[in-house]
């Protein structure tokens, strides 16, 4: 049903690539709510880990919703989130165009519930190609330590979930030594 809703554009941003837009889904109040329903019932973590930009329309509906997300976590590019002090961290990812940077807060972990001494993180984006972002967060995410209240917490990534997975790119091969991976849409 959900890969009924797609569209694509063949030769953008460059010749070769098939662009999926996943913008339909935002066109059809119906649709949208029975996506995040979908979406909502993979979560299991009360925190959410986002990259932008289109992975914030399908991460802050949850927390209107029943799910039982109570914070997004925001992974942006350079220059987008103010700090103060070793808040910000960089995190390299390797994207199918080639190396990128991405930032977080752990003030914005921190901002979540912590659970048996542990922040534990859904991961939602937008689509799986070659995994490549959703990886380099997650391996950001296990490596980060947060301290709270004189104690030192971990952070766990419990699940990913993609709006779209391109099948034929593997990119769920890479992730599920990580955790779960949950895709709503197959494109092949």
């Amino acid at each position: 049903m959900f890969e009924d809703v797609l569209k694509f554009y063949h030769g953008f941003p460059k010749e070769g690539i098939n662009f999926v837009d996943i913008m339909p889904f935002m066109q059809d109040r119906q649709v949208f709510t029975s996506l995040m329903g979908e979406i909502g019932s993979h979560v299991t973590a009360p925190s959410v880990a986002s990259p932008e930009a289109r992975a914030f329309l399908f991460s802050a509906p949850l927390l209107t919703t029943d799910c039982g997300v109570s914070n997004v976590i925001p992974f942006r590019k350079k220059g987008k989130l103010p700090f103060s002090g070793d808040d910000l961290q960089d995190i390299e990812i390797m994207k199918e165009y080639g190396p990128d940077h991405l930032y977080f807060r752990k003030s914005d972990i921190a901002a979540g519930k912590a659970e048996d001494g542990c922040f534990h993180i859904t991961i939602i984006d937008d689509v799986l190609a070659t995994g490549g972002t959703a990886e380099g967060i997650a391996k950001a995410l296990g490596n980060t330590r947060i301290s709270l209240g004189g104690k030192e917490y971990r952070v766990k990534v419990n699940e990913f979930i993609f709006i779209v997975e391109l099948d034929g790119l593997n990119g769920k091969d890479r992730l599920t030594e990580i955790a779960p991976v949950y895709t709503i849409a197959h494109v092949k």
